[in-house]
């Protein structure tokens, strides 16, 4: 752990992608391989036996004590207790409090951290943590180990994370896992957009739009996740609360993804 002037000015993403600079770059890279692979067999070492897992993201601006903060501490409770270990990115915000909550719900809290000027250390609740250098061998990690992704308020890092899970299944590069967001009315917007002028200019299809359910409560986050498990993978019956169809259709509680009725495949 960096603190204080001790921290790099820059990150190793940063220095590998930036194509500024010195022609050693070119001669230095093949060794970053190597650092890179050890990342990979690092993180396949610690979760190979992780068992069951859902990845939990949300804003890393988020304080104890807010709904929010009470609302992630809440749900991985909720998880935990049935059976779940619970991954974040290990930092503060929701990622504590959805730790906080495995932690409180005697579950497997995982934290994978991630080299960030303002961000340094995995926080005081987790049980099984790594520090990564590279996002792109992060995020392999949440994908690969989690059976389900629970997405609460946040900002770009949170919808990056969002966009990847819906890409990797909508593609079929991944299994038909839920993903659930947290706060129908934060993200209501979203999904009217998506909706709206995306599926309306033919960008997506509205049945994408169905591997998204909406979830205000914790309890009723938790029953989509358990229940489409206990359907087998993938298989998510149709219910009420669906993400709805029709031009401004926001929705009003929990929602199931329609279209998740099979597994495609498996991230390897």
């Amino acid at each position: 752990m960096l603190r204080g002037r001790a921290i790099p000015k820059t990150t190793t993403d940063q220095r590998l992608l930036d194509r500024r600079g010195p022609s050693d770059w070119v001669h230095t890279d093949p060794w970053r391989v190597l650092r890179i692979q050890a990342e990979f067999v690092e993180g396949f070492g610690l979760l190979a036996e992780l068992g069951k897992a859902v990845s939990v993201f949300g804003s890393s601006r988020a304080r104890a004590g807010t709904p929010q903060y009470d609302l992630a501490t809440r749900i991985t409770a909720g998880l935990a207790e049935a059976g779940y270990a619970v991954i974040t990115g290990g930092g503060p915000g929701i990622m504590e409090a959805a730790n906080k909550g495995a932690a409180s719900g005697r579950g497997m809290s995982v934290g994978l951290g991630i080299e960030l000027p303002q961000e340094q250390g995995l926080n005081d609740y987790v049980d099984m943590g790594l520090e990564f250098r590279y996002f792109f061998v992060r995020k392999t990690m949440f994908v690969k180990y989690s059976q389900a992704f629970v997405v609460l308020p946040g900002g770009f890092g949170t919808l990056d994370e969002l966009f990847e899970a819906v890409t990797l299944v909508q593609t079929g590069k991944i299994t038909k896992f839920p993903i659930v967001l947290v706060g129908s009315s934060y993200w209501s917007g979203l999904l009217t957009w998506l909706r709206e002028v995306a599926a309306g200019e033919g960008k997506i299809s509205l049945a994408d739009l169905d591997l998204l359910s909406v979830a205000d409560d914790p309890d009723e986050v938790v029953r989509i996740i358990v229940s489409a498990h206990d359907d087998g993978p993938g298989a998510v019956p149709d219910g009420p609360g669906a993400v709805p169809d029709g031009p401004g259709a926001v929705p009003d509680g929990p929602a199931w993804p329609r279209s998740a009725q099979a597994p495609r495949g498996e991230a390897g």
